[in-house]
């Protein structure tokens, strides 16, 4: 199977339900799962600001079970030129370029991405109608 990379918003993303299908294999395929170091940065710190910090560090934990990766000098300078490139802020930059160090695939339901190479993109579905009143 493919190596991929994942790329979640949160809250609105598949933590709440609805959207969970189309990344549950990706997430339970953790051997073949890479974690761009920025990512734990981001969940961490909107978990944290939409629950607490044992929820945080429950998420960080499931998503250490993937292939944690370190910002390298080389990573770093690609996701400068990225950024400069398709005009993206830093850590989505850090993001794609930390895929595409791995020849993998950057799934993620973040627009920023949407049509760039190497990303599968996936629109975030709206919740439901029996969920939005709730």
């Amino acid at each position: 199977m493919a190596t991929k990379c994942l790329c979640l918003p949160l809250p609105n993303g598949p933590s709440q339900g609805h959207d969970a299908g189309v990344f549950a294999p990706l997430i339970e395929d953790a051997d073949n799962l890479l974690v761009p170091v920025i990512c734990l940065y981001e969940v961490f710190k909107k978990v944290n600001a939409v629950a607490d910090e044992p929820k945080a560090l429950q998420a960080i934990g499931q998503m250490k079970q993937g292939r944690v990766m370190e910002v390298t000098e080389a990573i770093a300078l690609r996701a400068s030129l990225i950024s400069l490139k398709h005009r993206l802020p830093m850590a989505d930059s850090l993001m794609l370029a930390t895929a595409w160090s791995e020849q993998a695939t950057l799934w993620t339901q973040d627009k920023h991405f949407a049509g760039l190479p190497g990303v599968e993109y996936k629109e975030h579905l709206p919740p439901p109608p029996s969920i939005r009143g709730h």
